[in-house]
């Protein structure tokens, strides 16, 4: 069903797509230059959500982040990829690689939603250059 464009949505759309990293709704609402009730933002991500457009990750303090991934190329990113959160930076990122895991025998996975935790690619780099 071909969905119609709102001035919500667009500026929501836009708002990720040019911050280039995942964000919170506090954050969408906080930096949007057009006045958008919070029912109508969650509204709009979750529509996103569902038309493939935006990925939500849920952190691991249970808090939500939507994304446009950027980094990676969606025609070879599976739906359950891996995200990383840096600790010092705050970004959370699509890691463009499969991260590899095992799991006990007799269990079949159907969903994986995890955030692994850390120092980022760029701010491990800088720390190293102290």
């Amino acid at each position: 069903m071909k969905r119609r464009n709102t001035p919500s949505k667009e500026a929501i759309l836009n708002l990720l797509a040019n911050t280039k990293k995942a964000m919170s709704h506090d954050a969408i609402e906080d930096k949007l230059t057009i006045d958008i009730d919070r029912a109508t933002i969650y509204r709009v991500l979750n529509r996103f959500c569902d038309d493939g457009l935006v990925h939500r990750i849920v952190a691991e303090d249970g808090k939500q982040y939507f994304a446009v991934c950027m980094k990676c190329d969606e025609s070879k990113l599976v739906a359950n990829h891996f995200h990383f959160r840096c600790t010092s930076c705050q970004t959370i990122e699509c890691l463009p690689t499969p991260v590899h895991f095992s799991i006990p025998e007799g269990y079949q996975v159907e969903n994986v939603n995890c955030v692994l935790t850390g120092l980022c690619n760029e701010c491990s780099s800088d720390q190293k250059g102290l």
